[in-house]
């Protein structure tokens, strides 16, 4: 009886969205008059960050601060509508649709600026930071504040914008039926490193080596995080939930999901993440997102790292430790 170490590896290609008739998304964006923007979506937010990506995408758009952007994330009734919070298209798909809103209303809100200043709407530019200048002559200047009242209060318009993005349909080869079925791919490579006790058919001492490519990490400590909570959600997959664990005896089975199995904070494995920024040519501000990418690799690399330590395939899960034991058995009988 002893502990063995494996190793186990996984690549990753994960295709962001589906070409599902365009698969499309909306969203709406429009100011009150103290300057302060509201995003209208119906993509909603599962704590991926979908509130924190979009927020930073409208407020980069409209030349405003942050903490001037509000995003709700209504329902189907009462916002844009949205394919979903599905396929790890959020930041692509909405971010795009977000965009194309923030242009929109930024163009009203700069028109009424020009008529403020008396120029041209081209010969202005936002600052970031709420104001409005004169190109090469900043000392020239509005606040995004007073452009949005003079808009509505004075000019009569709407600060406002609505956005779709939509991907254009694939060629279809007539005789294969070979298309493009998305429009971009997210990339992962992993290594798993554990240890197998074939005693008692335990995993632990689970350490995790990572590099994602998603395009560009619009908010790096959000990506960070949703990275490391992903593959903490792959890990509770590939070893420890279920339903049925059945060892060492059906008594022990969860009633409710107070006692259902999930790895606890001492769980954790140690995760060294590498972060590749390749932005896409089609993404908002070259962003992608990562998605269900964060928890996929983990589970594969976890099989293989066993199969690697004990020398058993283990194709049902979780790994429990019963499943290990009982490959072993067979293991040793054949």
């Amino acid at each position: 009886m002893a502990k063995h170490r494996g190793r186990g590896t996984v690549a990753v290609n994960y295709p962001i969205g589906m070409n599902l008739g365009g698969d499309p998304s909306q969203a709406l964006v429009h100011s009150n008059p103290e300057g302060q923007f509201t995003v209208a979506l119906s993509s909603i937010d599962l704590g991926q960050g979908m509130k924190s990506v979009t927020r930073q995408i409208a407020a980069e758009t409209l030349g405003v601060p942050v903490g001037h952007v509000y995003v709700d994330t209504a329902d189907s009734d009462t916002g844009a509508q949205c394919m979903g919070s599905f396929a790890s298209r959020g930041t692509h798909r909405v971010g795009n649709a977000v965009i194309a809103a923030a242009k929109e209303a930024r163009a009203v809100m700069l028109a009424a600026a020009a008529r403020e200043l008396e120029v041209n709407p081209t010969d202005l530019e936002t600052d970031g930071l709420g104001n409005i200048h004169v190109k090469g002559a900043p000392q020239r200047s509005v606040t995004t504040k007073d452009a949005a009242n003079a808009a509505q209060f004075k000019y009569g318009e709407s600060v406002s914008g609505s956005g779709i993005f939509l991907i254009p349909m694939s060629d279809v080869d007539v005789e294969t039926g070979e298309m493009n079925t998305v429009s971009c791919f997210a990339h992962c490579a992993m290594i798993v490193d554990l240890t197998v006790d074939d005693k008692t058919g335990e995993i632990s001492d689970v350490q995790i080596n990572s590099a994602y490519e998603i395009g560009r990490a619009l908010n790096p400590k959000l990506m960070e995080q949703q990275l490391v909570g992903g593959a903490w959600m792959g890990l509770s997959h590939a070893a420890y939930e279920t339903t049925e664990p059945a060892y060492p005896s059906r008594d022990h089975r969860p009633f409710d999901f107070s006692s259902y199995v999930m790895p606890g904070p001492g769980d954790l494995a140690q995760h060294d993440i590498a972060i590749l920024e390749r932005p896409a040519p089609d993404g908002p501000f070259g962003g992608k997102g990562p998605g269900e990418m964060c928890a996929n690799p983990v589970l594969p690399a976890v099989a293989n790292a066993v199969f690697d330590a004990v020398g058993v395939e283990i194709d049902t899960l979780p790994i429990t430790p019963e499943r290990i034991l009982r490959a072993l058995k067979e293991q040793r009988g054949a």
